[in-house]
């Protein structure tokens, strides 16, 4: 279990550093002089930028080996904390979080792609638990150690504690990740990386700003309609290029394209919690940063609790089951975090997100093995790169989502200020989006991930559209996601 640990060690300065900020959002702001709101854009652009360049990842770690690149990506995710630390207007901070997320890109998939290389597929599920046990210390200890150093400090110190741990993960990695690497590499799809990353940043860079006056209106559509042009020449391109860079025929596989599109519908509106959360205990209940993360840790607890029991509860009642009724019941608890008010005692606060984080956790664990489930080796680190980009956009359209849902609340209530109704309909809205995900995962096969369970391995599930093409599926298979769209990874939401 060496490789997991080592792998984890990323992962705990990631989630660590996720949770952080978002606890600290409302005094980064004030700091800056920035609306609360608008820091949405520190969490986006770190989610935007994770989606822009992993879809090189694979190839670089194939190519250049898989060693070299993680170490590079912990030096390079370092590098751009400090830069948070230093930032003195909303423009750096951004930017620094956009190489934090250039980092990210690259530690946390390729480590991901060492373990699912380096373990028996019969024992996945059980490596991806225990792999994010250590790394869920972060999001345990982050909103607690956040709150306090904001409180009792000054913010830029949650960045600057990320140095000492990039530096052990900088020695593990050289002690125990082995230099892996493919002998025949496919070429880089440049025009792909181009078109995928242009087109993905403008869209959801335009869809976090649209209402907020941060940009002029019709830059804004620009962004949005450029955006979705790239997005579709990068679709007709992927179809004729030899070696797409994000290679959507991997959707033809019926658990992967149930994993990516049902995953997505979840993770948009669970992504919203690490951003909806901490703002609402701070600025509607009036908690300090320091007592909001002390309540917030709880969902991490719940995530950290779960892991053990995620291979018998899928091994008893199989991957459709636990997907269908979890996705609900998880919304069933976003609903919940809607009817809290100051007067809420604070152990009902505490026991809700303890259980809420317990089943998003099962949820999480469920969809991320299940991408991998018929999955063969030559297309691994592939359908690794096409779950993480379609996991960090749906993280970052779910915050794009939540803050969206309170300006359309303050603009029904012609209300400017900030109030706990807000935060409700908000939560709601989110909480519906997430539910919908269990249309999605209602129609796998009832054997689905059958071969992760240790049952007999059944045939592959690969369902081939019969005009060649993507868009007409045999019937009583999972439909296509039309926006081509699983790790920052965010602590709360991704677990």
């Amino acid at each position: 279990m060496l490789v997991p640990l080592v792998v984890a060690c990323a992962l705990f300065m990631e989630n660590m550093d996720s949770t952080v900020i978002a606890t600290s959002l409302p005094a980064i702001a004030a700091d800056l002089h920035q609306d609360p709101i608008t820091l949405k854009l520190a969490m986006t652009s770190y989610l935007i930028s994770l989606a822009v360049f992993i879809p090189a990842s694979g190839w670089a770690a194939d190519k250049f080996g898989a060693r070299p690149i993680f170490r590079g990506a912990i030096v390079v995710f370092v590098a751009g904390s400090i830069l948070c630390g230093l930032s003195g207007s909303l423009a750096g901070f951004v930017g620094a979080r956009i190489v934090q997320g250039l980092g990210g890109a690259m530690m946390v998939p390729v480590g991901r792609l060492v373990l699912l290389r380096s373990v028996p597929r019969e024992e996945l599920v059980t490596a991806l638990a225990y792999l994010t046990v250590p790394a869920l210390l972060g999001p345990v200890l982050g909103p607690p150690l956040g709150g306090f150093i904001t409180t009792y400090f000054e913010w830029r110190w949650i960045f600057w504690i990320n140095v000492p741990i990039g530096i052990l993960g900088v020695v593990l990695a050289t002690l125990f990740i082995a230099d892996i690497r493919e002998a025949e590499v496919w070429p880089l799809d440049v025009p792909g990386f181009l078109l995928s990353g242009a087109g993905l940043s403008a869209l959801s860079f335009g869809l976090t700003v649209i209402g907020r006056g941060i940009v002029p209106a019709p830059v804004t559509a620009g962004l949005i309609v450029g955006g979705l042009a790239l997005v579709v020449g990068y679709v007709v391109h992927a179809r004729r290029a030899p070696h797409p860079i994000l290679d959507l025929s991997l959707l033809r596989i019926a658990t992967f394209r149930a994993s990516v599109t049902g995953g997505f519908v979840f993770r948009l509106g669970i992504g919203a919690l690490p951003f909806l959360l901490p703002l609402m205990l701070q600025i509607g209940f009036g908690l300090n940063p320091f007592q909001s993360g002390c309540l917030t840790f709880a969902a991490a607890a719940g995530a950290m609790l779960m892991k053990t029991s995620a291979k018998p509860i899928l091994r008893r009642f199989g991957f459709k089951r636990v997907l269908v009724l979890n996705a609900a019941l998880s919304a069933v608890f976003m609903v919940g975090y809607g009817l809290f008010r100051p007067s809420t005692p604070e152990w009902l606060l505490w026991a809700a997100l303890l259980a809420g984080g317990f089943f998003r956790s099962l949820q999480f664990t469920s969809i991320n093995a299940l991408a991998y489930a018929d999955i063969d080796a030559p297309e691994m680190s592939r359908a690794t790169s096409f779950a993480s980009v379609a996991q960090q956009l749906s993280l970052s359209t779910g915050v794009a989502a939540g803050a969206g849902a309170i300006e359309l609340s303050q603009w029904w209530h012609a209300d400017a200020a900030l109030t706990t109704r807000d935060f409700s309909f908000a939560f709601y809205a989110v909480a519906l989006v997430s539910a919908s995900a269990s249309l999605v995962f209602a129609r796998l096969p009832a054997d689905a991930g059958d071969v992760l369970r240790g049952a007999r391995k059944r045939e592959a599930a690969v369902a081939v559209a019969p005009s060649g093409g993507l868009g007409d599926q045999p019937a009583g298979l999972v439909p296509a996601s039309p926006d081509g769209g699983g790790a920052p990874r965010n602590p709360v939401a991704s677990t």
